[in-house]
C-alpha cells in the first residue's frame, strides 16, 4: 500500500477518509491531482494583487496558442463555458442584450441540440436564457432531422462530446450545414483531454468556440475551464463574463474564476504540452496491464485491457458472463467504497461492466485494487 495512504493529512485529521480513485477525474472525487508546479504557481500568484483584466488576456493568449484558435478564455469550469458560448451567440457584442440576459425576448435564443446528445450538464446551457432544442430521435438523426431543425430564432448548434455519448453526425458535416446558414457551432469537450490531439482537433475540424475542463486531464485547478474559439465569440463571451454594466453585472458574473486560478491553469496548460504524452500513456498501461493479469482467469468473468475512444487511457475492464454466480456489479463497486481504503471505481459502458481509469490511480494503488477486485471475484457468494 502506497505510504501516504494512511498517512495524517488534512482529511483524516477532519474524519474524512481519502479513497483510491479508479473512476476517473469526476468531480465528485476532486477532479484530478494538480502537479507541485501548480500549486507553487498558485501560492505566489496569491501573495500579489493584479489587474484581473490583464491576466485575462495573458491567460487567452495561453489558451489560444494551446487549442490553435483566434482568442482564449479562462472559464470557471466546462460548465460555464457552455453557459458562455450559449450566451456569447445571442448576444455577440450587443451590450443591451448583455446586459439583458437571461431574458432573450426578441433575440435568436435557441441552440440545437441532438436528442442522443442530452446529458446531465446541459442545463449550463439553459441559464444563459437559451431554449434547447432537440434534434432527431434517442437513438441518433440524420442530415435532414438536423437541416429541418433550424429556423430565425436558431443562435448555434451545440455537440457534445464524451466517453460512450452518441455522434449522429461529425463535426464536420454539422459545420458544413451551419455554417451555410450562418450559424456557429459550439462544442462541449470537457473530459476530452487526453489524448492531446483532442486539444486542437474540434476547433480544426470547424468549431466556433470549444471549452474543456482544467482540472481533468489538464491536471489544473478543479475549478477551472478552457474557452476557445473565433476571436468575436470570445469577446462576446467574455464580455458576457465581466461586462461591467451601468445596472447590473453579466449573467456569467456567479462564474468568476480568481487570480490564483488562473495563473494555476496556465501554468497547468504549458506543462501539460511540455508532457511525454506517450510515457504517461505507457504508465497507465502498464498499470492497468498488472490488475488485468491478477484477474485472469476467474471463472464467469473475461478481463480486458482496452484503450479504445470511449475509454479514458488504457482501462482494465471486467466483463460478467451469463455463467456469473458472485456478486452482482453493483455490489462488487459497493464492497470495494466500503473497504479501507475506500476504491471507487466506474461502471455502465458497454454493459454492467467493472471499468477502471488508471488515470487517477498513484503508483502501488493497482496492487491495491488487483489485491481487493481477487478477493471479493475469487469467493463467489450465490446470489
Amino acid at each position: 500500500m502506497p505510504p501516504t495512504r494512511r498517512a495524517s493529512n488534512i482529511y483524516s485529521r477532519m474524519g474524512i477518509p481519502t479513497v483510491i480513485n479508479a473512476q476517473s477525474w469526476v468531480t465528485a472525487l476532486g477532479g484530478s491531482l494538480m502537479r507541485p508546479e501548480v500549486f507553487a504557481a498558485m501560492e505566489e500568484a496569491g501573495k500579489y494583487f493584479v489587474e484581473i483584466e490583464k491576466l485575462h488576456d495573458a491567460a487567452g493568449e495561453v489558451v489560444a496558442r494551446a487549442v490553435g484558435t483566434e482568442a482564449g478564455f479562462v472559464t470557471a469550469g466546462a460548465a460555464a463555458g457552455n453557459l458562455l458560448m450559449a450566451a456569447a451567440v445571442m448576444t455577440g457584442t450587443d451590450e443591451a442584450k448583455i446586459e439583458r440576459l437571461p431574458d432573450t425576448t426578441g433575440m435568436k435564443n435557441e441552440v440545437l441540440i441532438f436528442k442522443s446528445q442530452r446529458n446531465y450538464y446541459d442545463k449550463a446551457f439553459e441559464v444563459s436564457g437559451a431554449r434547447l432544442v432537440e434534434v432527431g430521435m434517442p437513438g441518433g438523426a440524420r442530415q435532414y432531422h438536423l437541416e429541418a431543425a433550424f429556423s430565425d430564432r436558431t443562435a448555434a448548434v451545440a455537440l457534445v462530446f464524451a466517453p460512450f455519448l452518441a455522434q449522429p453526425l461529425s463535426l464536420f458535416e454539422v459545420v458544413e450545414i451551419a455554417h451555410s446558414r450562418g450559424v456557429p457551432v459550439i462544442v462541449d469537450a470537457s473530459a476530452e483531454v487526453p489524448p492531446i490531439r483532442n486539444l486542437t482537433r474540434f476547433a480544426a475540424e470547424g468549431a466556433d468556440m470549444v471549452t474543456y475542463s482544467g482540472g481533468k486531464g489538464i491536471r489544473g485547478p478543479q475549478n477551472s475551464g478552457v474557452l476557445a474559439g473565433r476571436r468575436e465569440l470570445i469577446k462576446a463571451a467574455r464580455m458576457n463574463y465581466q461586462y461591467p454594466g451601468p445596472s447590473r453585472a453579466g449573467i456569467g458574473r456567479a462564474a468568476k474564476v480568481s487570480k490564483e486560478t488562473l495563473v494555476g491553469l496556465m501554468t497547468a496548460i504549458e506543462l501539460l504540452l511540455e508532457t511525454d504524452h506517450e510515457a504517461v500513456w505507457a504508465a497507465w498501461r502498464a498499470k492497468a496491464e498488472h490488475i488485468a493479469r491478477r484477474l485472469k482467469g476467474i471463472p464467469g468473468t473475461r478481463v480486458v485491457v482496452e484503450e479504445e475512444e470511449n475509454r479514458q487511457g488504457p482501462q482494465p475492464v471486467v466483463y460478467f458472463e451469463k455463467g456469473w454466480r458472485g456478486p452482482t456489479p453493483a455490489q462488487v463497486r459497493a464492497r470495494l467504497r466500503e473497504g479501507d481504503p475506500p476504491i471507487w471505481v466506474g461502471g455502465g459502458g458497454y454493459g454492467d461492466e467493472i471499468n477502471m481509469a488508471m488515470v487517477n490511480v498513484q503508483d502501488g494503488e493497482e496492487v491495491v485494487i488487483a489485491d481487493r477486485l481477487l478477493a471479493i471475484l475469487a469467493t463467489k457468494v450465490t446470489r
